[in-house]
């Protein structure tokens, strides 16, 4: 694993980017990598451009995160140009993907290289049960260890390797940068809402003499009502 002053300048210049400050630089460095010029970068190609031109010399330790990387870049565009072998390369209009992509694996491989204590590139049941609480550290609440366990071991060969891993944490938004509200309790799974009583009007009820009162003023105003619409219709009518 690289150590933290090169994985700050390894991600420094992942220009992801649609600025046009951006957009020159990855231009810049796909022809810097395209050392043939043919357009089109293979696998190869890559891991010697890392090493060579990116300056990062351990290119090895990154391996797993660019081989991900690039699988996903060269099959994200499907109207790929008609040069032959194209399938297995990265073109220029793919190459912003591959360091998008590159930049999140590269974020994965820092979880599972954290997890996998012995650094044999799997998670055992026994390191993955372990990492539990650093897993809800980047976003995700494990209740049921080995059940988890068992979803992401794809093969069910009884190990966790890094392309397993990579699609649970994609499936479930693993970051890790990701922080807790502060402000909810762990005990809560949902923030607690003050209930709010609504008071209702208070209703008061009339007594049989005012009733009566109200009831001759309404025939009153009924009969006011009817005689001023027969007015009004008699001065239509003459």
């Amino acid at each position: 694993m690289l150590n933290e002053e090169d994985l700050i300048k390894f991600k420094e210049i992942l220009y992801v980017d649609s600025t046009k400050e951006h957009i020159e630089k990855r231009k810049k460095m796909f022809r810097k990598i395209d050392g043939n010029g043919n357009g089109r970068l293979s696998l190869s190609e890559v891991d010697k451009g890392i090493r060579d031109i990116l300056k990062f010399k351990d290119v090895y330790q990154m391996k797993q995160v660019i081989s991900r990387a690039f699988d996903a870049a060269k099959d994200s565009v499907t109207n790929k140009n008609s040069k032959k072998g194209s399938d297995d390369c990265i073109e220029i209009h793919e190459f912003k993907y591959f360091l998008s992509y590159l930049k999140k694996y590269f974020d994965y491989y820092e979880m599972f290289s954290t997890v996998n204590t012995d650094g044999d590139k799997h998670l055992t049941f026994d390191e993955f049960q372990e990492a539990v609480p650093q897993f809800k550290k980047w976003g995700i609440k494990i209740t049921d260890p080995k059940k988890t366990f068992n979803e992401i071991d794809l093969d069910k060969g009884g190990k966790i390797y890094f392309d397993e891993f990579c699609h649970w944490a994609i499936k479930n938004n693993l970051d890790l940068n990701y922080k807790e509200d502060e402000n909810i309790s762990e005990d809560d799974d949902e923030p607690q809402v003050e209930e709010i009583q609504q008071t209702q009007p208070e209703k008061k009820e009339l007594n049989s003499t005012s009733k009566n009162v109200h009831i001759k003023n309404l025939e009153e105003r009924i009969k006011i009502l009817e005689v001023k619409n027969k007015n009004n219709l008699l001065k239509i009518l003459v």
